[in-house]
């Protein structure tokens, strides 16, 4: 089975803690064991991440870069831990490739002028105040944490997808689209060039699953699936759902709601299943036997 693995960038790191290289290589190890049990089982597997939290942090130490090059330097340092963590954790004989990769975005998508992303540390009322006044930062609510909200245009296409194809064909495990991928357009004269916006990590892999045909795209995370009615005396874990059930509910627009967005999508275009939950749930997730599972209509009765 082809599967696309996308790692939630809360997963690579323990939401709320200082992020350092030592704990940094700690939640990577975590992700990389879980991980090879996928590995083990057979599967061909492609493995994007996010970057939130770490381009956030290089952004707070006043780089002059803009968002399109720190995301690049943070694909190269997850990327690089991420594939040392497998062949450690996995046999040594597999081969691993990072690949950087370039995602076109509409240039005058609307989220350019609507940042909803989040990225960075949390921060105190005070300091968010100060950071807003002092950098002209958009600065929105994780739940109950200010976070800083960058444009988060939808992907159009991926640039590597030849190069990631021509990989797996060798039996590499492709580690790509980190970060959602690093946002370019395309100028009047045909030319690339970075913009200043983080992508969707789960848009940009349920892009990259749908364009590989992959069977299974399973989205990663520090909780336990989707919950009904989340926050409140009634809520509930759906284990098995249908876009058109999904369509019916509400979720929020900066945490799940793109998970169940970038879900439905690849299992309308497909007919594949998605699923969202813990990153130790890994396997179980493609088995069925935990996490929220996402079916055509068809197969929607197994809820």
């Amino acid at each position: 089975m082809r599967v696309v693995i996308a790692l939630g960038g809360n997963a690579l790191s323990k939401r709320g803690t200082p992020l350092t290289a030592n704990s940094q290589r700690a939640s990577i190890r975590v992700a990389a064991t879980a991980l090879a049990r996928v590995l083990e089982a057979g599967h061909e597997v492609v493995i994007t991440h996010g970057n939130g939290p770490q381009v956030g942090y290089l952004a707070l130490q006043g780089t002059a870069f803009p968002l399109d090059l720190l995301g690049a330097e943070t694909d190269g340092m997850i990327g690089y831990v991420l594939q040392q963590e497998l062949d450690n954790a996995y046999a040594p004989e597999i081969q691993y490739a990072t690949l950087l990769t370039q995602i076109e975005v509409d240039p005058c998508d609307p989220a350019f002028h609507h940042p909803t992303k989040f990225i960075g540390p949390v921060y105190t009322p005070e300091d968010a105040a100060r950071l807003s006044a002092e950098r002209g930062w958009t600065i929105g609510q994780d739940g109950p944490h200010a976070r800083r909200t960058v444009p988060s245009p939808r992907p159009k296409r991926i640039l590597e997808l030849g190069v990631i194809r021509l990989l797996l064909e060798q039996n590499v495990v492709v580690i790509c689209a980190g970060g959602g991928g690093i946002p370019v357009v395309q100028k009047d004269d045909g030319t690339l060039i970075g913009v200043e916006a983080v992508i969707d990590k789960d848009h940009a892999s349920s892009l990259l699953a749908r364009a590989l045909a992959a069977d299974a795209f399973l989205m990663l995370t520090d909780v336990k699936g989707v919950f009904a009615n989340w926050g409140t005396a009634e809520q509930s874990l759906i284990t098995h759902t249908s876009p058109d059930d999904l369509s019916n509910m509400s979720f929020p627009a900066g945490s799940m709601g793109p998970k169940i967005e970038a879900a439905c999508d690849f299992v309308r275009d497909t007919g594949g299943f998605a699923a969202i939950g813990r990153l130790s749930d890994a396997a179980e997730l493609i088995d069925g036997r935990a996490g929220t599972r996402i079916n055509s209509e068809s197969d929607a009765s197994l809820r």
